[in-house]
């Protein structure tokens, strides 16, 4: 069982410190592990709530987290799958739940194309369905024109208008796939993807401070979102924060009419989000609670990876057409280049060991830098956040 040695837990403290003491660091960072039996067995507060603030962070504040949603989706969509009532390869089944799907086109060279192959829910899963995101890939600025697009609206117009910006199947493009794949899960339970976050996943496991919109509890301990100017320097993010919608949606007429973004929606603590890291440790059942969310097969398909005719998928860089939200990137995780990388169903695999992670170690990120990783060769996952934009080299 992983453990944290007594006598690293003052290093590895200092080491977190370290990011929040020097000149223009991280405002607030919070970091939990878990290991299989959703033991925490570390987990360390440093900082304050946000850039100027007095108030000192705590594990119990609650962060944007952004992409780290993802995932949630992806155990969402697999236990679906379980039930039959998702297919991952089934593009008939797409069609019919999203007809959006079926009509949807490529924007190529300034002009719509026809896409010459069908969705499947394994292309959205593993990003090769053709989705972008408008931060990361100036086309989609380009086809929005004067009107711009932004993903974290909460308008179901942003992101369910978007084309495609490359052919399905030909390449792997982050972008709002998963998404989708969300709305996929509400048309085929008749659910808005929060209740069946909170239904299927949630509450099974204990967990009472997860949602897409937060209660005022919840929004009592919001850490603040930062930005981090070109010269370094950090300030309180000028709209208050990038997921705003979601804060004062309070009714069901407003909750109904904001989407609900599997690609990104989720406000959590740390600590209950690692909760859901120990359920992919332990084989798809929750080590606390004992409820079993998935199949030991349908984790071990999850960590299997999707796309091996992509093995530098994660090479191909990143640009930077919203550098208020994003960094460019030209490598996704700095590995060595002889070293293929791959992905899962929602996340980045390792496909070797090394000093840091085990083969088939899986993890992913959130735009205000927040990372998870579950490596479940050695038992151990957990959750790293801050909430400062741009994304990337922080």
């Amino acid at each position: 069982m992983a453990k944290v040695a007594p006598e690293a837990v003052p290093q590895l403290q200092s080491q977190i410190d370290a990011l929040t003491s020097e000149p223009n660091g991280a405002p607030g960072v919070v970091f939990v592990a878990v290991n299989k039996n959703g033991e925490q067995v570390f987990s360390h507060a440093s900082g304050k709530v946000g850039a100027g603030q007095d108030e000192a962070i705590t594990i119990d504040h609650v962060f944007w987290i952004a992409s780290c949603t993802k995932m949630i989706t992806g155990v969402a969509c697999m236990q679906l799958v379980e039930q039959g009532k998702l297919s991952l390869d089934d593009a008939d089944q797409v069609e019919k739940l999203a007809p959006e799907l079926k009509a949807v086109q490529v924007y190529e060279n300034g002009k719509l194309v026809p896409k010459k192959k069908r969705i499947t829910l394994r292309m959205l899963l593993s990003h090769t369905a053709g989705f972008g995101y408008s931060f990361f890939d100036g086309r989609l600025n380009d086809w929005a024109g004067p009107l711009g697009l932004d993903e974290f609206s909460g308008s179901y117009h942003d992101l369910l208008s978007q084309p495609l910006v490359n052919q399905p199947g030909e390449r792997w493009e982050y972008g709002i796939n998963i998404d989708w794949a969300g709305q996929l899960v509400e048309r085929v339970t008749g659910l808005k993807l929060n209740d069946y976050f909170q239904q299927h996943i949630f509450k099974p496991i204990g967990l009472t401070h997860i949602t897409m919109f937060p209660t005022d509890e919840m929004k009592a301990q919001l850490a603040y979102m930062n930005a981090r100017a070109p010269d370094g320097k950090l300030s309180l993010y000028v709209d208050g924060h990038l997921n705003r919608r979601p804060l004062y949606a309070t009714s069901k007429e407003e909750i109904d009419a904001t989407f609900h973004s599997g690609g990104a929606g989720a406000f959590a603590r740390l600590p209950q989000y690692a909760q859901i890291i120990s359920v992919l440790l332990n084989d798809g059942v929750h080590p606390g609670t004992g409820a079993r969310i998935l199949k030991k097969e349908t984790v071990d398909q999850m960590f299997t990876n999707q796309i091996p005719e992509f093995p530098n998928f994660g090479r191909q860089g990143i640009d930077d057409p919203k550098p208020l939200l994003t960094n460019p990137l030209s490598d996704l995780y700095p590995d060595p280049h002889d070293v293929p990388q791959g992905w899962g169903l929602t996340f980045f695999l390792h496909l070797r060991d090394s000093a840091v992670h085990s083969e088939g170690t899986g993890w992913w990120a959130g735009l205000p830098n927040l990372f998870w990783w579950a490596d479940r060769k050695r038992g151990l996952g957990g959750i790293i956040g801050s909430q400062i934009l741009p994304f990337g080299k922080h």
